[in-house]
């Protein structure tokens, strides 16, 4: 997920340069902006995948992804697709305006199969109803990419030792679903050998085929932990190119003291320093290009539609790589804001 700005597209797409683990949120009026956040996704041209098989697709080496962004900022929907197997990509899109969507949990099988990729640790790459739906979406224009790690197991970095294996493991996933997008939940910042292998393998990727790389950490009060802040340094060392930083904020519930998406701004603008030292970035607007914010609900009514536009126009302002939500759902109303489609 790069540094130039975009013009805005149509609502609701993210690649650009392309979880429930607690909760979060940001949009708004003229007057509501400059306390929250920024920067934006862009996908690029659609790859046509007819059933899913799982050899290796050769694709030209990439110069440098591009940012998933249809706006300048867009939103991604995150599926579960293994809690969620009826879900229906094209149809959704469709009716949504939603263009960009990230499909989980891709992490390792049991210890046996530690190399092998599983959907949500049981279940077979080809073996998924939702997302063996992409090629059906992607004749609609839109895109989804693949999402590693996060709440299901275990990331395969962390899994399997074996660096070649682990390599081919990222490869048949990711060409088997022609996706060129990948995000990584991780949640093994202290395991550097499994940081080590991972950039390894995305930087070989990288090199055949072009692929935009986020890396997805939890927000706390002061930002990216040291730990994620340490193994985002030491990727971007290794050569491997993380475009986006996506935070997964934890919005507190409504009975909490004024000011919680102000709390939200300060973590983020914190994590916006931490992420400029790890890429050695000096241009602030291209650091907020490099960071998406995903919004954790407990509640529906954790987020209304004055939140919504707040978090909207914050990342509007500062060109945002996408918003997005996990957790519960809004209302239907809140969402089409976040989606910026009409009822």
């Amino acid at each position: 997920m790069p540094n130039t700005r975009r013009r805005k597209r149509e609502p609701g797409t993210p690649p650009r340069s392309m979880v429930v683990i607690a909760a979060l949120a940001l949009a708004g009026g003229t007057v509501v902006a400059v306390w929250f956040l920024p920067a934006r996704a862009t996908p690029e041209a659609p790859v046509k995948v007819a059933s899913p098989t799982l050899s290796p697709m050769a694709q030209p080496p990439a110069q440098e992804p591009l940012l998933p962004a249809d706006g300048p900022s867009a939103f991604l929907a995150f599926v579960d697709t293994a809690r969620n197997p009826g879900f229906d990509l094209p149809d959704h899109s469709r009716r949504t305006g939603v263009r960009w969507y990230a499909l989980g949990h891709v992490v390792a099988g049991q210890e046996q199969d530690a190399c092998t990729p599983k959907w949500s640790g049981r279940l077979d790459p080809g073996a998924n109803p939702v997302a063996n739906r992409i090629g059906r979406l992607r004749a609609d224009g839109a895109d989804a990419g693949l999402s590693f790690g996060g709440p299901a197991g275990r990331e395969l970095a962390g899994a399997c030792a074996d660096q070649a294996a682990l390599t081919a493991a990222y490869r048949r996933m990711i060409a088997a679903f022609g996706a060129r997008f990948a995000d990584f939940e991780i949640r093994d910042d202290a395991d550097a050998a499994a940081g080590s292998r991972r950039a390894a393998a995305l930087r070989t990727l990288q090199r055949e085929r072009p692929l935009h790389v986020a890396f997805t950490f939890p927000l706390g009060q002061k930002g990216l932990s040291a730990g994620d802040a340490a193994l985002l340094k030491q990727t971007h060392d290794a050569g491997a190119r993380v475009s986006v930083v996506n935070l997964l904020a934890a919005l507190e519930p409504r009975a909490a003291p004024e000011g919680r998406l102000r709390r939200v701004a300060a973590a983020v603008r914190a994590a916006h320093a931490q992420i400029a030292h790890a890429h050695g970035l000096t241009d602030a607007g291209q650091t907020w290009r490099r960071m998406a914010l995903t919004t954790v609900l407990i509640s529906p009514d954790d987020l209304g539609e004055i939140d919504a536009r707040k978090l909207t126009t914050f990342a509007t302002r500062y060109e945002l790589a996408w918003l997005s939500l996990r957790g519960a759902a809004p209302r239907a109303e809140v969402s089409r804001i976040l989606w910026r489609t009409r009822p």
